[in-house]
């Protein structure tokens, strides 16, 4: 990476979502940024004016005014991107937004590409690729973790974890090399049994970031939530109500949901991705049996599962039989029995012994409450501390740690053998090199394309 600015031309791209609002923001980067917007600018001299300033005026097209605007300055490299940037609020007309952008256009600028803001941040040293990457993850965020989760990597959390192990391995990697200059005088300038505790320490916390990714998958993705059961068990029924809204049929009729439906809901700051699922039994019918089979694909598929019942026709022997067939992967399952409105105390009684189920109403939204904390605690983020916890969210990252992993499993494997510096050495560059394409000191054009090509445009 480097301080210098790179680029010679100049973008533009709506930053606002598309459709009409009372604003619309259009930002320019690039060297010509304010010249360009200055030269359809009737107000002050743009060109004059400090960073970080404001100015109203109209843009126009030769003698036409096309709109009343707030132009914003950010003078290189005083600047998201470090290069002169103007963010243009103008009124959300779609026809007001297209004009502004064609006049930008004809005087110079291009429209720019998919995350090319970004990407521009991240070649002039404004911050490493990770941090470019949890730009797009705060973007996209849509529940309380996964904000304070992208907030923490977007501020160099993780990223000062990755550069810290990298330091270490470089000091060694550094001393073997040496020690290859001096190869016929016989001398080790890095203590192997040092470098073998250093490799087992990066190892355990390789493991503890890599095991952090179920739930930062969890945070950033949602848990995919499974609502199976027999037909007539209430699963639409339920899906409506944590929806609040009339998402799936709700019938008496036995096999109704044909296919599975699904929603999400933010419950404790935890993205749910429900799925209502078709009732689970043996049919003739060939459109409800696929509906069915699709039911266990899912449940093969999902985080957590939520195994419906009326408990008004259920025995808690049935029960247990039930459960024990439909979760041979031992997956975190909620047993939930519904329609306790119907239910004699005798019968709600002999239930108190199932582990963990929660007795609700459905139909009349009885202790929905108490399933939802469930819910939160069947996801165990109890204990968890984003303010200090480093969590890994991003697939590119665990591919990189793993390879990172087995690079330092064959160091350890040559010093046990007694390998000479030279294979040694090749083996810890190649950790530092998995390691260094995380925070993108390692980085390849096909890797920024594929990265940045996943933002939206204008940022």
């Amino acid at each position: 990476m480097t301080n210098q600015l790179i680029h010679t031309d100049t973008i533009a791209a709506v930053a606002t979502a598309s459709g009409t609002g009372a604003i619309a923001v259009i930002r320019l980067s690039g060297p010509e940024a304010i010249t360009i917007t200055n030269s359809v600018f009737k107000g002050k001299d743009l060109t004059q004016q400090a960073s970080h300033t404001i100015h109203f005026g109209t843009l126009r097209d030769g003698d036409k005014i096309v709109d009343e605007v707030l132009v914003s300055l950010f003078v290189a490299p005083h600047s998201y991107t470090k290069e002169n940037v103007v963010e243009i609020s103008c009124h959300g007309s779609d026809f007001i937004v297209q004009q502004i952008m064609q006049l930008l256009l004809k005087k110079g600028a291009r429209l720019a590409n998919a995350g090319e803001f970004t990407k521009r941040a991240f070649l002039n040293g404004q911050f490493d690729l990770a941090q470019a990457e949890a730009v797009a993850d705060l973007i996209a965020s849509d529940s309380a973790l996964s904000h304070e989760v992208a907030m923490k990597q977007m501020r160099g959390g993780f990223s000062q974890e990755i550069k810290r192990l990298r330091a270490e391995l470089v000091h060694f990697a550094s001393m073997i090399e040496l020690e290859l200059d001096f190869g016929e005088e016989d001398v080790e300038f890095a203590d192997r049994d040092q470098l073998r505790i250093l490799i087992l320490n990066i190892q355990q916390i390789i493991r503890e970031l890599l095991k952090s990714f179920e739930l930062g998958n969890v945070i950033k993705n949602g848990v995919p939530t499974v609502i199976v059961g027999k037909p007539n068990a209430g699963k639409s029924t339920l899906l409506n109500k944590l929806l609040n809204e009339e998402k799936a049929i709700v019938s008496d009729v036995p096999g109704t949901t044909r296919d599975f439906i699904e929603d999400e809901i933010n419950i404790g700051g935890v993205t749910f991705r429900f799925i209502d699922t078709a009732g689970l039994r043996e049919t003739t019918d060939k459109v409800e049996a696929i509906g069915v089979e699709r039911t266990m694909q899912k449940l093969s598929q999902s985080s957590l599962i939520i195994y419906l019942f009326d408990i008004t026709d259920t025995t808690p022997e049935a029960l247990r039989s039930e459960l024990e067939v439909l979760n041979p992967k031992k997956l975190p399952f909620l047993p939930v029995a519904n329609k306790i409105d119907r239910a004699s105390p005798e019968k709600l009684a002999a239930f108190a012994g199932i582990e963990g189920m929660v007795q609700i109403s459905a139909a009349e939204g009885a202790n929905l409450e108490d399933l939802k904390q469930a819910l939160v605690d069947k996801v165990n983020l109890g204990k968890l501390n984003t303010q200090q916890q480093t969590i890994v969210t991003n697939l590119r990252h665990v591919d990189s740690l793993n390879k990172t992993y087995e690079a330092l499993d064959d160091v350890l494997n040559g010093l046990g053998l007694g390998m000479s510096g030279d294979l040694v050495a090749a083996d810890i560059r190649r950790a530092l090199y998995s390691l260094g394409q995380i925070t993108g000191e390692i980085t390849t054009d096909d890797l920024l394309d594929n990265i940045f090509t996943k933002f939206c445009i204008g940022k």
